[in-house]
């Protein structure tokens, strides 16, 4: 969803409690003007035309929405329209004028009001849903001003059509073998940066625009570092795979400043405390976290193959980075975890009566080795209680653990336990780097364990440990 400037959800607050809106209600209008801000920016609509109001009803009711919601949606967006009339005394504005004190691109285009109710016309007659509609309002607005100017227009300033790019970026991303996580990260950064330049089209987007995003993010946003540093990282990407240009040089952007981070780190008896708390397999996937200094989805991807009990090793495949490491395997689980892999073997013989199609693999695994999914070796440690149905061949296909059940059932441990620390799944593998410090192990070691690329980025826990740095310097002869 695209998200709401600060500027402009700050004034629909106070227009809530100017219009005497009950408290209570007012996360619920919040939500629905969430959801019209989005609709809006999403399919190019003008905020204030009556027709779009119509179509975001119909769109709320082909969702399945109840009449009581539909109305209270509706509702919702009379008290934008309000604010709307209050702010430019009666005159349409759409929602990105709305926030023009925070949206820095002044290059704004004024449309004719019979373009809007022409364009939004056309929008009723085409189901707002379908991904082609955002290409027809394209195409519109391009006949539109073509006839209006007695013009021939190539490109427009605003309204293109960005279907083509998102598609060569998802390439640009499965051929580099990139995560689906970074995909998801990098599209949501460039649509936002999409709605910022009011879908320009790709032609006349500059390096001048990624500065004024930039800029925005830190000042009116107000984002952390790192998240400006993840935006630049996917624009800088788009840039160059997708669009084929270089950035050059980039000066004049405001950054957000880095502060320096300190993780959180539990003592022994608080992981105890929270592992007593924790049901079967979520205690023994934690027991893992902090055992082995593993990041949450390198766990729960682990298959039955990752394990080599004889010599006491656990293989982490394609972790950050694609990076292969072995660590050991803690001696105290040995005992759990040939339990679990029993329970697996148990489960998986089941599957295979019942006909299922496999697990899912990665990359091209299937294709070269087209039994991989239905052997033993390839079942998850920790696999999902349900199958999941692939959409588009109806295979029924087993997952591991989702990592949110992981992450709710870590968050009502730590509730029942009362532990005063902000507790995550990361935060078992911050106390694993730790607590081998502060036993005088060698950072380097701690670094190949960790799977860290830098020593640099392990260097971050001789802050969480006590310094034991003997001050009086004595010569190697003497000891």
């Amino acid at each position: 969803m695209i998200p709401v400037p600060v500027n402009l959800l700050r004034t629909y607050r106070e227009q809530l409690h100017e219009s005497r809106i009950d408290a209570t209600y007012h996360t619920y209008f919040l939500k629905w003007f969430r959801y019209y801000y989005d609709f809006c920016l999403k399919y190019s609509l003008e905020g204030t035309d009556p027709e779009t109001r119509v179509s975001f009803r119909k769109k709320l009711r082909s969702k399945g929405q109840a009449p009581d919601m539909v109305r209270q949606a509706n509702e919702a967006v009379g008290i934008y329209l309000e604010l709307v009339h209050a702010r430019f005394n009666g005159s349409v504005g759409s929602a990105l004028e709305l926030n023009g004190e925070s949206q820095p691109d002044t290059r704004k285009e004024s449309r004719p009001a019979g373009e809007i109710s022409k364009t939004n016309k056309n929008i009723e007659k085409n189901s707002p849903s379908q991904p082609a509609t955002t290409r027809n309002v394209s195409r519109q607005q391009s006949s539109i001003k073509t006839k209006l100017n007695n013009t021939s227009v190539t490109v427009t300033d605003t309204g293109a059509d960005w279907t083509k790019l998102y598609g060569d970026l998802s390439s640009a991303i499965q051929v580099r073998h990139y995560s689906p996580k970074t995909l998801k990260s990098y599209r949501s950064w460039i649509r936002q940066f999409q709605t910022f330049v009011k879908s320009k089209d790709a032609s006349l987007i500059s390096v001048d625009d990624v500065k004024a995003f930039l800029t925005w993010l830190a000042v009116e946003r107000h984002v952390s570092a790192s998240s400006q540093n993840l935006a630049f990282n996917s624009l800088l990407f788009f840039f160059r795979n997708v669009l084929g240009k270089e950035f050059g040089k980039i000066e004049g952007v405001v950054r957000a400043k880095k502060r320096p981070y300190i993780p959180v780190v539990l003592d022994r008896a608080e992981v105890d405390q929270i592992v007593a708390e924790l049901s079967h397999p979520y205690n023994l996937i934690v027991k893992l976290l902090y055992g082995c200094g593993l990041r949450l989805f390198e766990c729960l991807q682990l298959r039955i193959q990752c394990f080599n009990f004889s010599a006491g090793v656990l293989t982490i495949h394609d972790g950050k980075g694609k990076k292969d490491r072995t660590v050991p395997i803690p001696e105290i689980l040995v005992p759990q975890l040939k339990e679990q892999m029993n329970k697996v073997g148990i489960q998986h013989q089941q599957d295979i009566e019942a006909n299922y199609d496999g697990v899912f693999l990665f990359d091209a695994i299937e294709v070269k080795y087209k039994n991989a999914a239905r052997e033993l070796i390839w079942q998850w440690m920790f696999p999902a209680q349900n199958l999941t149905q692939v959409k588009d061949s109806e295979e029924l296909r087993r997952y591991h653990i989702h990592p949110s059940l992981v992450q709710k059932a870590i968050r009502k441990a730590v509730q029942k336990t009362k532990v005063p620390k902000r507790v995550t799944a990361h935060t078992f593998r911050h106390s694993f780097a730790s607590h081998l410090l502060q036993a005088n192990y060698d950072i380097r070691t701690i670094q190949e364990l960790l799977g860290h690329s830098n020593v640099r980025t392990t260097m971050i826990y001789t802050h969480t440990v006590r310094s034991r740095t003997l001050k009086e310097a004595r010569s190697p002869l003497d000891f």
